[in-house]
């Protein structure tokens, strides 16, 4: 069965000559690490953090490369009240709020606070 797939960074990466981690990503690290049923539900794919991701724009074209970043396969539900964004034929989310509140609507997690 076709899943979704979510592009991460991973948790240190070395960038502006020091070691550094993405805010977003570690957000949606403590969200797998809380829920971590949603890992079985997916495909996570780490990415560098030079640009371009080819692994992204593979799939949602130039200039699409944000992580994270998770793309819906075609048959995936869409959550009502989640803006999802469209590229080459793919429903994609580009921040980690949307991607929770994705999670929440379709796993049954708790929403972000805030949103």
């Amino acid at each position: 069965m076709p899943r979704d797939t979510l592009f991460l960074l991973p948790p240190g990466f070395a960038a502006n000559g020091q070691r550094e981690f993405c805010p977003e990503c570690a957000e949606l690290w403590g969200v797998l690490s809380w829920f971590p049923a949603l890992k079985e539900a997916l495909d996570i794919v780490y990415v560098g953090i030079e640009h371009p991701r080819t692994q992204i724009t593979a799939l949602l074209g130039d200039g699409r490369h944000n992580a994270p970043t998770l793309v819906l396969h075609a048959g995936s539900p869409r959550a009502e009240g989640v803006t999802y964004a469209e590229a080459n034929g793919h429903a994609y989310l580009p921040s980690a709020r949307l991607i929770a509140k994705h999670f929440a609507a379709l796993h049954g997690i708790p929403v972000p606070r805030g949103h």
